[in-house]
């Protein structure tokens, strides 16, 4: 007897896509008067197909999704981009590292202090990516915003991405119950707003525990699922 072993969410599923053309064998007709032409017409067909394949990569066509991740300093962004290289990420993908910044209220000269500190955080959350991950190929990208989670569905928007990766912190006891009893009347915060109004599929991303026991994942449609991993 089989046993259907319990369906995962489509989100912790790597797609799958075909790395290996199959071209069909050629058939052969024993001593028929076309069998020579038909031959012909097979080759030219795969051909066709191969030339079609050069013409798309020459055209620069993404066959893969675009994944943004929402980074900062934080120990939950940091989990949010090893789940990302862990269990989204495909070869064909590409990461877009996002920081998302203030406006500053102490002008132009302020604003030049601070870029390069961001300038270099996010070099090295790329250079992080990139041992990880040497196939995968990652942008880094500097949103600024009065509130962050407008800002960061709009920027996910604006580069038309398939999936929207952010970290989330534990919430307290008393958190949970006020958002309970508060029902839609809270925003909830930053991740819950990307959650509930971003144009692409966003999910959220936390440890379990420090030591490990897999992630929590929550969705719009599921919330705190445990993926041991």
């Amino acid at each position: 007897m089989v046993r259907n072993g319990a369906k995962m969410p489509s989100f912790c599923l790597n797609r799958i896509r075909p790395h290996v053309k199959v071209r069909s064998p050629t058939i052969q007709f024993n001593g028929g008067p076309n069998s020579a032409e038909t031959d012909r017409k097979t080759d030219d067909s795969g051909n066709a197909g191969e030339e079609n394949s050069d013409n798309v990569a020459k055209a620069g066509v993404r066959l893969g999704r675009k994944i943004m991740i929402v980074v900062d300093s934080s120990y939950e962004a940091k989990n949010a981009v090893q789940w990302a290289l862990t269990h989204t990420a495909q070869s064909e993908d590409v990461l877009v590292l996002l920081y998302v910044a203030k406006p500053s209220k102490q002008g132009e000269e302020c604003r030049k202090n601070i870029a390069p500190r961001i300038s270099d955080f996010l070099s090295s959350m790329r250079s992080m990516c990139k041992v990880k991950r040497p196939e995968v190929e990652v942008e880094v990208a500097v949103a600024e915003g009065k509130e962050k989670g407008p800002t960061i569905v709009e920027e996910a928007k604006k580069q038309e991405v398939a999936l929207l990766v952010l970290g989330q912190k534990k919430r307290s006891t008393t958190w949970r119950l006020l958002m309970m009893w508060a029902g839609n009347r809270v925003g909830g915060g930053v991740v819950e707003h990307c959650i509930q109004n971003a144009s692409c599929m966003a999910v959220a991303v936390r440890r379990k525990s420090k030591k490990g026991g897999g992630y929590l994942i929550t969705t719009k449609r599921q919330k705190d699922f445990w993926l041991l991993a």
